[in-house]
């Protein structure tokens, strides 16, 4: 048996192992084996249209009948057409064009904050949880969402806003640490300031809130989920481990990227998307290390770096692409979503 119990139970799952929401890297298939296997398996909607939510949620809740998990991203939406937004693009074009990317596009904003859209689909199709990255969105939301019957999460990177959190009536909460892949979840503050780490800031935010907390970021294996609960937490949110399970929608490059990584590979870097997030260093993180105060607000950067980095030719993309990795990319197992389910239950010893 588990430690805690208070997560089984308001999740509906048999493992306090929830399985990371990444965008473009869910899929419907590694969403259903993880729930399947017990615990709770997530679908990255932040980047995805509307047609895309329903049709992938849709799949999923056809491939499970148990509990699935839904994210969405909830950041402030950006205004793109200041003078300001038309500097960093050209400061950006310097730096790209001197690495052979070629010319910029005009920034826009290539996929929206929580929306009327996003809210009808779910309210429609009814997941059983609902979470947030970069904050949450306004109170009605919150509370149409609840009433719905949705569990909701939402990720926190410091005390302050885990208290916030909790205020909202969220009914989890995801601590967030340094070591995590990925973007940082930070919503109050400079982002740059708040780099508490994992083992650092679970135990705080337990003691802070009353609401049963995840903790996310390094935990690779059952050392860390044991790990987690002996800080307190009730459960645990694991990402780049499922990066190399076949289920997941990573692109060969991008899969050798992650093979080649080791412990000291990844960094903290904004010129993908303009928001700090963990990735595996490359030639763009490199050259654009110098550049970041240019990088334009999120999302708006993205619709400057990632198309940039799809376009080029494959024998170059490696040294372009975004490869989203955690602290412990090095100790990635190659295995199916429900036999590393089951192999990380065991070797918790629960």
């Amino acid at each position: 048996m588990w430690a805690r119990t208070d997560l089984l139970k308001l999740l509906g799952i048999e493992h306090p192992i929830i399985q990371a929401p990444m965008s473009s890297i869910t899929t419907p298939e590694l969403a259903a084996a993880v729930s399947n296997a017990g615990g709770l398996g997530s679908l990255g909607c932040g980047i995805l249209p509307g047609a895309a939510i329903r049709e992938q949620l849709t799949a999923t809740q056809r491939a499970t009948n148990r509990p699935i998990n839904v994210n969405f991203f909830a950041h402030p939406v950006p205004a793109h057409g200041d003078e300001a937004a038309q500097h960093s693009a050209i400061a950006f074009t310097a730096t790209t064009t001197k690495v052979g990317l070629g010319p910029v596009p005009q920034p826009c904003e290539p996929f929206p904050s929580f929306d009327e859209e996003r809210l009808d689909i779910v309210l429609e199709l009814r997941p059983k949880v609902v979470s947030f990255h970069f904050g949450l969105p306004d109170t009605k939301i919150v509370q149409q969402l609840k009433e719905a019957g949705c569990v909701l999460l939402c990720s926190a990177t410091t005390v302050s806003e885990a208290r916030q959190i909790e205020a909202a009536g969220v009914n989890a909460i995801i601590a967030q640490g340094y070591e995590a892949g990925g973007h940082r979840g930070t919503f109050t503050g400079d982002p740059a300031i708040g780099t508490v780490g994992t083992m650092a800031l679970v135990p705080q935010i337990v003691d802070a809130v009353r609401v049963p907390v995840i903790a996310a970021g390094g935990i690779f294996d059952g050392r860390g989920i044991a790990a987690s609960f002996a800080l307190g937490a009730s459960g645990v949110q694991i990402g780049t481990a499922f990066l190399a399970c076949p289920e997941a929608n990573v692109q060969p490059v991008y899969r050798a990227g992650l093979r080649a990584a080791s412990d000291e590979s990844t960094s903290v870097a904004r010129c993908f998307t303009g928001r700090p997030a963990r990735v595996v260093r490359n030639r763009f993180v490199l050259e654009m290390a110098g550049e970041e105060d240019a990088a334009l607000e999120f999302p708006l950067q993205a619709s400057l770096a990632l198309p940039l980095s799809m376009a080029v030719d494959e024998s170059r993309r490696a040294d372009f692409l975004p490869i989203w990795a955690g602290q412990g990319v090095a100790k990635l197992r190659e295995m199916t979503a429900t036999a590393l389910v089951e192999k990380l239950v065991a070797e918790a010893g629960s």
